[in-house]
């Protein structure tokens, strides 16, 4: 595999991306929210009529925020790699696509590159916005800065795991479909699971301890590589361009 065919596909698709502002509003939207909304959340918690939250509780609710990064994982790169092959489609790019020598897995590997890496830079931004207002308003509180620390740097460590496995479903998806906004319709669905996760959590069924999230980032190192094995396996050429000529 050729790594330089893929990145050539990657970078294309960055200047395509880079015409699409909604996309990239999209992109960088939810990141900012979790990013500002929440430490504001926090900092009323901590001071609102006058009741000061326990540091206890204060740390809890900052760890319970920090889970929505592995959410934002699965949703944000929807936007981009559902427009993945569609978008090349619709801008007539496909079938030059297809044409070339590349080989399935450079194509798919370029492909994830681009759907990756804009919606990663968008997590990590507003995760380090997020841990610089959450100390900002708690360190009177705990008395000391609570990021970083261990647990949220297993959640950003697990986050880009989730961001692949979303970003190889929603270019497979994206591979089979003609309509970009059926494809990000029926991407969005892979929220449903990481939704699940997270109830999970909330209920003590299985807890975000570091030990879990750890067997988490383990499993899923395991269906990202078998995901972007059965998506080459799956990756019919042939039957794109006939499809869609």
């Amino acid at each position: 595999m050729n790594l330089q065919n893929s990145w050539a596909i990657a970078a294309k698709d960055f200047k395509i991306f880079r015409k699409k502002p909604n996309v990239i509003y999209a992109t960088v939207a939810l990141p900012v929210i979790i990013g500002v909304v929440f430490p504001v959340i926090l900092n009323y918690s901590l001071h609102r009529a006058g009741h000061t939250l326990a540091a206890a509780e204060a740390t809890s609710l900052m760890d319970a925020f920090s889970i929505w990064f592995l959410i934002a994982g699965a949703i944000i790169p929807t936007a981009i790699a559902s427009y993945s092959l569609v978008g090349e489609k619709v801008q007539k790019s496909l079938e030059p696509l297809l044409a070339t020598p590349m080989t399935d897995g450079e194509i798919l590997l370029g492909k994830i590159i681009s759907g990756l890496l804009v919606p990663l830079g968008a997590i990590y931004a507003g995760a380090t916005l997020f841990m610089l207002l959450m100390d900002n308003f708690t360190h009177s509180v705990l008395g000391f800065y609570y990021y970083p620390n261990t647990y949220i740097g297993l959640i950003l460590l697990s986050t880009p795991l989730i961001a692949l496995l979303s970003v190889e479903v929603n270019v497979i998806i994206s591979s089979r479909l003609n309509d970009v906004r059926s494809a990000q319709q029926l991407g969005s669905l892979i929220f449903l699971p990481l939704l699940g996760l997270f109830l999970a959590s909330e209920t003590g069924i299985f807890p975000f301890s570091n030990t879990n999230l750890l067997i988490l980032a383990g499993a899923l190192v395991v269906f990202d590589i078998l995901l972007f094995l059965a998506a080459r396996a799956t990756f019919q050429r042939e039957e794109i361009l006939t499809a869609w000529t």
